[in-house]
């Protein structure tokens, strides 16, 4: 069961890589099409400084890839830690349920961005991951060593 929990953490970390380059082959044009903006950038400057630059549009997606930097780094230490004392298929479900509505959040954010729909599909992925959070406590906390040992 280790490699069916591990599988949707891998593929959220994939999903994370492609919402960079996206970010990154929208941003890029839309600073040159900004007359220079990276000519003319100060030194330590961050891609905050790029809002209300370039398109709104086009900042979307640099702020959720943030998100996929933020929250998920929970979503991946439950899925280890369930992996590692021992996933059920329902951690399984779980996890992929987090996954998609984490990658169902990011096309919409990035394309759409109604504030409430967002919001809706957030909270929807942060309840999976309160229980996969409580189920990971409940793993550790509960965990009996002799069942391990023999």
């Amino acid at each position: 069961m280790q490699a069916q929990m591990l599988a949707p953490a891998a593929v959220l970390v994939v999903w994370s890589l492609i919402m960079l380059y996206w970010m990154a082959l929208t941003r890029f044009p839309a600073m040159k099409n900004a007359g220079g903006v990276l000519d003319n950038a100060k030194p330590g400057g961050r891609g905050q400084n790029l809002e209300g630059v370039i398109p709104d549009k086009v900042n979307w997606k640099a702020h959720n890839y943030a998100h996929l930097m933020e929250q998920p780094t929970i979503f991946y230490a439950a899925v280890v830690i369930l992996a590692v004392m021992g996933a059920g298929a329902i951690d399984v479900v779980l996890a992929w349920i987090y996954v998609v509505l984490r990658i169902i959040h990011s096309v919409y954010q990035a394309t759409v961005n109604v504030v409430k729909v967002r919001f809706l599909i957030f909270l929807l992925s942060t309840l999976a991951l309160t229980v996969l959070a409580v189920r990971a406590v409940l793993a550790t906390l509960f965990h009996d060593p002799s069942i391990v040992t023999g």
